[in-house]
């Protein structure tokens, strides 16, 4: 892992990583964290569903999973709203934000109860748009020091996809990754899927917390951080990265294979991928592989023919409504760093 930060405790994996499997092993799963890992202890942990509610509700673990609900299994990407930020920091230095490559996602098989099960036992009130959620953790980064919060509109909320995990790839959430339950929300930026679930408000509003209303918002270049300031951010964007071969690496002359992700949020899928070895004057097409489902990124490889000397190698996607990437990392760059959805790139150098 590439850590970029200790306390609290920011990494991810190296692209090549990230390349052997479509499931991302737990090892290599990225983690975004804006304070300490709480100690959740499972057995004194409840989860409170509130705000405008027919009956509000205290669930313990066991009460939450042993048969009242049905569980379900989704495969879904988590990304970082600042993935890929690393780039936009070339653009233009980004004080204070961590410097995420292509790592900051990772895809796994989620497994928990539907949301929309336990808001149906709650009541859903006449006045609620948004549903919000609270973790156990605290971050001394918001203004005024506050647990970390979001909400997602009702209609994701009731939407079959959205999960309550507890478990990951088959194993038992690890504290690191939200335990004992963490909110899955598949095609939005990994912020609002909250670790260490305590609270579920239903409300008429938006979240009106720190990292809903002033951190997690795409800026114009002119604009300062504040509460409501800039366009909250949601759906995950179409984007794509390579990931073998890596940034800087030396291989040898001859044909080359390129495997990288696409992934599109909103369900849209991946339509196409290309990649190009002469600054987008030709593409190649690339193939897509196994097809996981809408909520989950699409891995692809291709192969160029790589004479000796420096080479910059390019990828850019289409999702199923036929929207593409931008082409530079200049006209995305935004003061916080997020949603860079440019062509991704990748220099090797080639011995003949």
């Amino acid at each position: 892992m590439l850590v970029h930060e200790d306390a609290p405790f920011n990494a991810e994996p190296r692209p090549s990583s990230l390349a052997g499997s479509a499931i991302t092993p737990l090892e290599h799963f990225y983690v975004r964290s804006h304070g300490p890992v709480p100690d959740a202890d499972p057995h004194t942990w409840r989860l409170h569903v509130a705000g405008h509610v027919d009956q509000p509700l205290v669930l313990t673990r066991e009460e939450l999973l042993d048969g009242r609900f049905e569980e379900h299994e989704v495969v879904a990407t988590l990304q970082c709203a600042g993935n890929r930020r690393a780039d936009l920091i070339a653009v233009r230095d980004i004080p204070g934000e961590a410097p995420w490559g292509p790592g900051a996602t990772g895809t796994a098989t989620w497994r928990g109860v539907r949301l929309a099960d336990v808001l149906a036992v709650a009541g859903v009130g006449p006045v609620v748009e948004h549903v919000a959620f609270v973790g156990v953790d605290r971050s001394e980064e918001a203004t005024p020091p506050q647990r970390f919060g979001a909400s997602i509109p009702l209609a994701k909320a009731l939407a079959q996809e959205v999960l309550l995990a507890h478990a990951m790839n088959g194993e038992p959430l690890q504290p690191l990754h939200g335990a004992p339950l963490r909110v899955v929300v598949p095609g939005y930026i990994g912020a609002r899927s909250v670790k260490w679930l305590e609270r579920i408000e239903l409300r008429s509003e938006p979240w009106d917390g720190y990292f809903q209303d002033t951190a997690y918002r795409l800026l114009a270049t002119d604009e300062s951080p504040g509460p409501g300031i800039g366009t909250a951010l949601g759906e995950v964007n179409l984007n794509t990265a390579i990931l073998l071969p890596e940034e800087g690496a030396r291989i040898t002359a001859g044909p080359v294979e390129l495997r990288g992700y696409a992934f599109a949020g909103a369900g849209r899928g991946i339509s196409r991928v290309e990649v190009s070895m002469d600054r987008g004057g030709t593409w190649v097409r690339a193939e897509l592989l196994d097809d996981q489902g809408p909520w989950a990124w699409r891995f692809w490889r291709a192969e160029l023919e790589l004479a000796s000397g420096e080479h910059e190698l390019l990828t850019r996607a289409w999702d199923g409504a036929a929207a593409t990437q931008p082409e530079h990392p200049e006209t995305v760059w935004n003061p916080k760093g997020y949603a860079n959805t440019s062509w991704a790139r990748v220099h090797v150098h080639v011995d003949g």
